[in-house]
């Protein structure tokens, strides 16, 4: 059991993540200290009732581990994405930052963000599992939904899931988009709500040539000239060894927004490895907009 006054250091990404942490961490009896990114993190922040906010830059490590060690933090959670173009592009790195990016050999987010895990360590922080006080919000193994996923999307899940596997050992993203066992779109730098939106705008690109006639010559106006059933497949998945500590796959309701609008009729996650941000309210919004949500034990 902790004591009382136990502090836990929480590193902020952007979004509600950081929020939903911030509560829990609270009502089971943790002062936080919050290490706010500058880029990324919302302002609201300051005054969701932690014991100290300190606003840093991406990139400077040394001040993260110095307010930290200052505070007395000897735990802390990394939650909130750090968008990844803001990685790789906006960075100021300090000393520190800078030769750890020097050792890298490969220069994505999981490299990077494990080699800043061991210099915390090496520092008297431990990084804890960004799921560690959120529990109940994991995706529970089977149908979420009322309805159940049908044959042709079962089919892009099974599909689906292959690809985005392969795709996850080079951590390149957790996201595909699939119609009829087709991949319309993969997720790289740009996120899963981009990638959702695009693979929308892909499918109704496909539909109809610009005179409405089709090769056959028969007028094709108002009808899909697409092979391709618009109906789409999101799959979202941890990377083979997903390291719980940063990244971990999300979906909240925009999620659910963004597919409804992109014409995405299913959504499949991983079981006890990615967060429902909103709990009920994304299964309640999936139900109402009819899309269906399996989530599976790997």
């Amino acid at each position: 059991m902790h004591s009382q006054t136990e502090k836990l250091g929480l590193i902020a990404g952007n979004g509600k993540f950081p929020f939903l942490v911030l509560d829990a961490a609270r009502a089971q009896g943790y002062e936080v200290v919050v290490a706010a990114i500058r880029e990324e993190t919302f302002p609201e922040i300051e005054a969701h009732g932690a014991v100290a906010v300190h606003w840093l830059s991406l990139g400077e490590l040394s001040k993260l581990i110095e307010t930290f060690q200052r505070e007395g933090v000897r735990r802390a959670i990394m939650a909130g994405q750090v968008r990844h173009r803001q990685i790789f592009s906006s960075i100021r790195p300090d000393w520190r930052l800078a030769k750890l990016l020097l050792s890298l050999s490969t220069r994505n987010t999981d490299s990077l963000l494990g080699a800043i895990a061991k210099v915390l360590a090496d520092e008297g922080i431990t990084l804890e599992n960004s799921t560690w006080l959120l529990d109940p919000l994991l995706a529970k193994a089977g149908v979420l939904t009322t309805r159940e996923p049908s044959e042709e999307e079962r089919k892009n899940i099974q599909y689906g899931r292959a690809v985005a596997s392969r795709l996850a050992e080079h951590d390149i993203g957790q996201t595909v988009v699939i119609a009829e066992s087709a991949c319309v779109a993969v997720e790289a730098m740009e996120g899963t709500d981009a990638t959702i939106a695009r693979a929308g705008e892909i499918m109704r690109s496909l539909g109809g040539n610009a005179s409405g006639v089709n090769s056959s010559g028969v007028n094709n106006e108002g009808r899909d000239a697409s092979t391709l059933s618009r109906a789409l497949t999101v799959v979202k998945i941890a990377k083979p060894n997903q390291d719980m500590r940063f990244d971990v796959p999300v979906v909240g309701v925009k999620t659910i927004e963004v597919m409804q609008a992109a014409g995405a009729s299913c959504l499949a996650l991983d079981a006890g490895k990615c967060l429902l941000l909103d709990g009920q309210k994304v299964i309640d919004a999936a139900d109402a907009a009819g899309i269906a949500i399996a989530a599976e034990e790997v």
